[in-house]
């Protein structure tokens, strides 16, 4: 009888939870505005026990919910509570959002393609992030499908915006599906030859948003090699082969575990803020690239990707004060972390990296998916 009575508590204590933990909608109002003569607003979709919120500037993901251990649903990332707060707030500018046409950076803000010298703008001190001061992220998208599992997004990229050449037609695809992921599809289109690696860029804190640092999550990539950076975050042209080191995600441990640790490229990236090159065989097809497990709310995060490389980042700029979430939460230092599924950064520079150069007449593809699961 008392252990039929404790279990009960138990399950009380959990529905009582829960109650606190459902989904909080954001009014799609706190998003409708007019930026650069074209209509902002936010959307819904739900399946596979999922709920997303995304608004089509910068095709940024607002909202995620996810069931963790005991079934209550976390709001798992990072995002502003108004079109305003992304338009005007301080703190970190890539939450949730698309990046491109060039995620990650191009080292010395130029390149050249085909004979042609192209500069670029520098807004990431001498280089070049993630498409300049006014990338993909800062543009608004046209909602060109949308059902209530799913939501097709596009934009047009036009020639010279950034120093980037060419009409770059881009699309994203964001799914909930039955397997529980957030499935994200990009295409992308060019009139003219141009680099493109497009990325999304999500921040995750699986306790949810707000919930203190990511530390005790535990990570897993399958990767046995990280591209080496510069004290700039600029690759180096070399891989570093990891074999025990911090830098050593092959078996699950703690993210917090040696990201202070005494070491270069620690220390170049602040914590971690790498490109890992995905080990497989042949050509890439989609593969499980990291799997990441909160022992607090028992929250499983699996990336998939067909793409070579993977970004992680420890969230070492956070801590400001100054990003805070759609719920008033100041968020942490090292207070969520992102995965983007890529190509390596500054390929256009390295001929031994995967080529990120589109050409008239080609198709720009890109899957990636975030599963959520628990246990």
């Amino acid at each position: 009888m008392k252990q039929r009575f404790l279990l009960l508590l138990l399950a009380l204590a959990a529905l009582a939870a829960c109650a606190q933990q459902t989904v909080k909608l954001l009014p799609s109002s706190a998003f409708e505005a007019e930026i650069d003569g074209k209509p902002v607003s936010l959307y819904t979709i739900s399946g596979g026990g999922l709920t997303a919120q995304i608004t089509n500037y910068g095709a940024r993901v607002v909202s995620l919910w996810a069931p963790d251990r005991d079934g209550c649903l976390r709001d798992v990332v990072v995002g502003r509570g108004s079109i305003d707060d992304y338009v005007n707030g301080e703190g970190e500018r890539f939450l949730g959002a698309c990046v491109g046409p060039v995620a990650n950076r191009i080292g010395g803000a130029s390149f050249t393609l085909d004979g042609a010298e192209y500069e670029l703008e520098k807004n990431d001190g001498e280089n070049t992030l993630h498409g300049g001061f006014i990338g993909i992220d800062r543009l608004v998208w046209d909602v060109v499908e949308q059902c209530p599992g799913s939501i097709k997004l596009q934009v047009v990229h036009p020639d010279g915006l950034g120093g980037f050449p060419g009409n770059k037609t881009i699309s994203v695809r964001y799914s909930l599906t039955a397997a529980h992921d957030l499935k994200v599809e990009f295409e992308a289109v060019t009139d003219k030859p141009t680099p493109v690696n497009l990325a999304h860029h999500p921040f995750f804190n699986l306790k949810g948003s707000g919930e203190g640092d990511i530390l005790g999550h535990e990570m897993q990539i399958f990767a046995s090699g990280v591209s080496a950076v510069d004290e700039n975050l600029i690759p180096l042209g070399r891989t570093v082969i990891i074999d025990g080191g911090p830098m050593d995600f092959r078996k699950p441990r703690p993210i917090g575990q040696f990201v202070d640790a005494d070491d270069e490229q620690l220390h170049n990236g602040h914590g971690y803020d790498h490109n890992w090159i995905i080990d497989v065989d042949g050509a890439k097809a989609m593969s499980l690239d990291a799997r990441v497990h909160d022992p607090v709310s028992g929250c499983i995060l699996e990336v998939w990707s067909d793409q070579p490389g993977l970004q992680f980042y420890s969230g070492n700029f956070f801590g400001d004060g100054k990003t805070v979430d759609k719920y008033g939460n100041v968020i942490a230092y090292r207070g969520a972390f992102a995965l983007e599924t890529q190509k390596f950064p500054d390929a256009v520079h390295f001929p031994q990296f995967p080529d990120t150069i589109l050409r008239p007449g080609e198709v720009y593809k890109h899957t990636c998916l975030y599963r959520f699961l628990s246990e």
